[in-house]
């Protein structure tokens, strides 16, 4: 494969805010698997957001990319699975599956599509220096012929439409929003976009899980984030479970269980000087009287999605909500640069009965 650029390519990432900024670029938010795909004449790769390959996941879009893509050309874009009107994650997480006969299957089933948001080389031409104002009418053009298995991402730089995407498409699996500056180029593994949710969520490592009061399952999985340091910090819980589902994950997290926690993260947990420094469960709390605090270690390799409603200091104020594992993720890439940083304010403003601003 000989392109102006080649894998491995980190993706272009956004930050979580509340509201959608002003004077941009905006795109629908969609929830499948972050792609950069690579095509030199016959050859064709889909690398994930993780830099692994996707290809044999995916073999109709090997055929669709070959068939509707220019000859020599990089772009960026979303894998999606869609039918009866919406999109089906959950169903796309089935495509990463050891069997080529399953994944052969499934694709001849339910094929996959792409959803291209940015045009990162053409020919002989690197664009991710180029802004994004030159870039997208240059993607357009690309694939101005492309279909039906490649879309263009319908975008605008008008804001009360952007709004009204944000509302309308919810029902479709839509995940939001999501705003780039125009005047910007691609920036590799830089939080340089804007993402606007429906409701918080986060990408947690699941470190460990205390076991339910009644013994049976998984009370609780112990969620983590790795701080600027690159030090896996305790953020909080996710709860909430059916008794049944309680069974499943203990089933399902036993090949993580480490019998010797020896190397964890949170190895220390037990001795007290070690909260001082870092979040860990099980930390000295007057809020934990006589309650159990033993926890399970787990090898820090797995990774779940969690709404949550807002954040005290560095961690989640309150029990979180599971939504999904989150295959796609590396457990390395859940950091705090992913959350919302709340603006500010001015306590004793407020205590004078004035306004944060005044």
């Amino acid at each position: 494969m000989d392109l102006p650029l080649l894998p491995p390519l980190d993706p272009m990432l956004a930050k979580a805010v509340d509201t959608i900024p002003a004077g941009m670029h905006y795109e629908a938010k969609w929830d499948g698997f972050r792609a950069i795909v690579f095509r030199d004449g016959e050859e064709v790769e889909i690398a994930s957001r993780t830099g692994k390959s996707l290809a044999r996941y995916f073999p109709e879009l090997l055929t669709a990319f070959r068939a509707e893509l220019p000859a020599r050309c990089v772009l960026d874009g979303e894998i999606v699975l869609a039918h009866d009107g919406r999109l089906h994650f959950e169903e796309l997480q089935e495509r990463i599956h050891p069997a080529a006969s399953r994944v052969a299957r499934l694709a001849a089933e339910n094929p996959a599509t792409f959803v291209a948001f940015d045009l990162l080389a053409l020919d002989d031409r690197s664009l991710a220096d180029q802004p994004l104002s030159v870039r997208r009418p240059a993607l357009v053009a690309a694939l101005a012929g492309a279909g039906p298995w490649v879309h263009t991402a319908p975008a605008t730089t008008d804001r009360a439409l952007a709004e009204r995407w944000f509302t309308e498409f919810e029902g479709a699996g839509l995940d939001g929003i999501v705003a780039k500056p125009l005047d910007q180029p691609y920036r590799p593994g830089v939080r340089s976009m804007f993402k606007i949710k429906h409701g918080r969520t986060a990408d947690c490592v699941v470190a460990g899980y205390r076991e339910h009061k009644d013994g049976q399952g998984v009370g609780s999985l112990l969620l983590g984030l790795y701080d600027a340091t690159g030090t896996l910090q305790h953020v909080g819980v996710c709860a909430s479970f059916t008794a049944a589902r309680r069974r499943e994950l203990a089933a399902e997290l036993a090949p993580l269980r480490m019998a010797d926690p020896t190397g964890h993260p949170w190895a220390a947990w037990g001795e007290e000087e070690a909260h001082e420094s870092n979040r860990m469960p099980g930390a000295p709390s007057r809020w934990s009287g006589g309650k159990d605090a033993q926890w399970i270690a787990l090898r820090p390799e797995l990774v779940c999605e969690v709404a949550y409603d807002h954040m005290e200091g560095t961690r989640f104020r309150h029990t979180t909500r599971f939504r999904r594992w989150r295959t796609d993720r590396s457990p390395q890439s859940c950091d705090y640069t992913q959350l919302d940083e709340p603006v500010g304010s001015d306590l004793a403003h407020l205590l004078d009965g004035g306004s944060p601003d005044r």
